[in-house]
């Protein structure tokens, strides 16, 4: 019988109430019990005080060369101390509020100590004490996330019981020859090593060979869809070419980079095909985006159909609408901006328009995907900061027309490990060049003591006629974040600069009409600085502006202080962003230094998926990503590609249908519908 079908209260010495309790933690079957891995591993192997790095977790085995001393601290506190010859080096041994063990520990005799190495002192602080040796080897122990109910060695002792009893029903799906070519455990073995590893080198085998399976189920599946969704996904072959773009590009302050001018390329192509376009464009902050899709819409617009842009905030709809309408109005296009903010009659005639084709380009929030939303011939469909909606979201746009094209953009630059996995099925458009006269923002990171040197620093900048943003992560004061918060901040620098620097405050709680009222007035210098929670984090856009202070950054990803930087260094004036943070993680400082250390965005994904890993880099729900059980794809990268050239090589040589040893491959493709069209998003 399927492993995956047998429930886990088969398993000897499971009941009904321990059976409930694993299905909290996701083990609902036998499969589910003997893929339930450990999250790490205690290694008791044996080692020498030369063999370690300092900080290490180590076991080690001497002989005691001194009486233990005790030494008492605090109420019922003490510290436990005796030194022990670990292969010809003195060590010192440490416990904690173990005065109990003084009698137990003799001169001359033989322990084994496990704990934390101080490669400074030669000190271990320990955890664990046994008398008499222990073998070298054969000494890693794994440790399973618990509950309040089932304890690790519980867990420990139930998949060895089930491992007793249906390993042999573990089925092998990957083919001999794939198992050969890069010397890969068997199924059975890998299963068995990775909950009873009797050495360390083999939990590293058994976790290469499971994460290169799991990446290689998932790039099959990624790539099926892809060719499946080409072919059925027939689009409108739209003829537009570059030669229509020229009065557009004419009235453009600025010529496009040589990235710009390949990505409007790789669009207008795709937008020519008979199948539907489905690419992502992305690019780091303020590599124009902007101006790349709206010389496509121009494009679509000309060959006689409707364009249409969503972007996730309204103030960023608003800023996208104001930045069309002044490039397409003088060449005689039509732009709508249909947000929540559009109601009652107006929001009534504005429809009646666009189902009637009197609208070329519209620009909107989620109100775009509204039911009573209609189009009369929408070519193309551009979703900005694509990561923001969701798949459902997305999809609706998306099926507003008779099969539009479909653009993706995202101001997030996406590492290719991941753009590989999550994008898997598009097609990808980078923007790796900022536009000529840009000059790289210069960042610091500084403590709050010196927030008085900070302010001195915006008012000469401001003196100098410039502005400035200072951006809080609250809106109002919280009990549980000690945190300065946007209200907080905006009273301190009114009082601060007494009238000499007008400040304006911006936060999501405002209508959209005062939103206007504060960004316009920013935007117009009436104000030279804004305090702002995170809604100028996309998309508003004040050449003038050329400090950007972020007040607790550490209470920010990297991506979203990216962003935030972004939002100067976008005129000619040079630019600085001063990061005000007091970090209490190793994590938090990391974040630091690395904003201070590069202004590429690539690079900065790439750490911050090191950093936050995959699931939170566009938000689990959101990302497309399956729940891997070992592979990361930030990590494996190698294997992801690997494992990606193999799926392409599967599926275009069909051993699928004609090769036996690819059968339980094709089964699984047939289990999640690959084979009957069915859509990834």
């Amino acid at each position: 019988m399927n492993l995956s079908q047998l429930r886990v209260d088969t398993v000897k010495g499971i009941g009904e109430e321990s059976a409930k309790a694993l299905g909290g933690l996701g083990i609902n079957t036998v499969q589910d019990l003997l893929e339930f891995f450990p999250f790490r591993y205690e290694d008791y192997s044996l080692k020498s005080p030369g063999d370690v790095a300092h900080e290490d977790r180590v076991t080690m085995i001497g002989t005691i060369q001194n009486e233990p001393s005790i030494r008492y601290f605090g109420k019922k506190k003490n510290r436990l101390s005796f030194r022990m010859v670990v292969d010809g080096v003195l060590v010192q041994v440490i416990f904690f509020n173990r005065a109990f063990l003084k009698t137990k520990i003799k001169l001359g005799s033989t322990v084994t100590v496990t704990g934390k190495w101080d490669a400074h002192r030669l000190t271990i602080t320990g955890s664990e004490l046994k008398f008499g040796e222990i073998e070298r080897q054969g000494n890693v122990e794994p440790v399973y996330h618990a509950t309040s109910t089932i304890s690790s060695k519980q867990l420990q002792r139930w998949i060895k019981v089930a491992l007793e009893m249906y390993a042999n029903q573990i089925v092998e799906p990957l083919p001999a020859t794939i198992r050969e070519r890069y010397k890969l455990l068997n199924k059975t073995e890998t299963i068995r090593h990775l909950h009873n590893p009797l050495h360390p080198d083999l939990v590293k085998q058994a976790r290469r060979r499971y994460v290169y399976e799991e990446l290689l189920y998932f790039q099959l599946r990624m790539r099926v869809f892809k060719q499946q969704n080409r072919e059925l996904q027939s689009g409108r072959q739209l003829i537009v070419g570059r030669n229509q773009l020229d009065s557009f590009f004419a009235q453009l302050p600025f010529t496009l980079t040589g990235a710009q001018n390949r990505a409007v390329d790789d669009i207008l192509a795709d937008i020519s095909s008979p199948y539907r376009m489905n690419r992502l464009l992305q690019g780091d902050v303020g590599s124009g985006k902007t101006a790349v899709a709206a010389a496509c819409m121009y494009a679509v617009v000309k060959a006689g159909a409707q364009s249409a842009l969503m972007a996730p905030t309204e103030i960023l709809a608003e800023q996208h609408a104001k930045s069309l309408a002044d490039w397409f109005e003088p060449l005689g296009l039509s732009v709508a901006l249909l947000a929540g903010s559009v109601k009652g009659k107006k929001r009534s005639v504005l429809l009646e328009k666009i189902a009637a084709g009197e609208v070329d380009i519209v620009v909107g929030t989620h109100a775009l995907i509204q039911e009573d939303v209609f189009f009369q011939n929408l070519g193309f469909v551009i979703t900005d900061e694509q990561h923001r909606f969701g798949v459902e979201q997305r999809r609706v746009l998306r099926n507003k027309g008779g099969s539009p094209d479909v653009l993706f953009m995202t101001a997030t630059p996406i590492p290719r490990t991941l753009a590989i996995s999550v994008f898997g099925d598009m097609d990808v458009s980078v923007l790796n060049e900022l536009p000529a006269g840009r000059k790289p923002i210069e960042t610091y990171w500084v403590t709050h003591d010196l927030f008085e040197r900070v302010l001195g620093f915006i008012e000469k900048e401001v003196k100098a006629g410039h502005q400035a943003y200072v951006i809080s992560p609250l809106i109002e004061e919280s009990e549980k974040l000690d945190v300065q918060n946007a209200i907080d901040l905006y009273t301190m620098l009114t009082n601060h600069y007494q009238g000499d620097i007008q400040v304006g405050l911006m936060h999501g709680r405002l209508s959209a009409a005062e939103k206007e009222d504060v960004m316009n007035a920013f935007a117009k210098n009436d104000t030279q600085l804004l305090v702002s929670t995170t809604v100028v984090e996309v998309g508003v856009n004040v050449p003038n502006a050329t400090v950007m202070v972020i007040y607790d950054a550490d209470r920010f990803g990297l991506a979203q202080l990216h962003q935030l930087r972004g939002r100067v260094g976008r005129g000619d004036a040079q630019s600085t962003c001063i990061l005000v943070a007091k970090p209490k993680s190793e994590v938090g400082k990391e974040r630091m230094r690395i904003m201070t250390e590069t202004t590429d965005g690539f690079v900065l994904s790439e750490r911050d998926l090191e950093l936050r890993g995959p699931g939170d880099f566009f938000g689990s729900k959101q990302s497309g990503l399956p729940d891997f059980k070992l592979a990361d794809v930030v990590h494996d990268y190698r294997t992801l590609e690997t494992a990606r050239q193999d799926a392409d090589v599967i599926i275009s040589s069909n051993v699928l249908e004609n090769d036996e040893e690819y059968a339980h491959l094709a089964l699984y493709l047939k289990e999640i519908g690959a084979y009957e069209g069915e859509k990834i998003d």
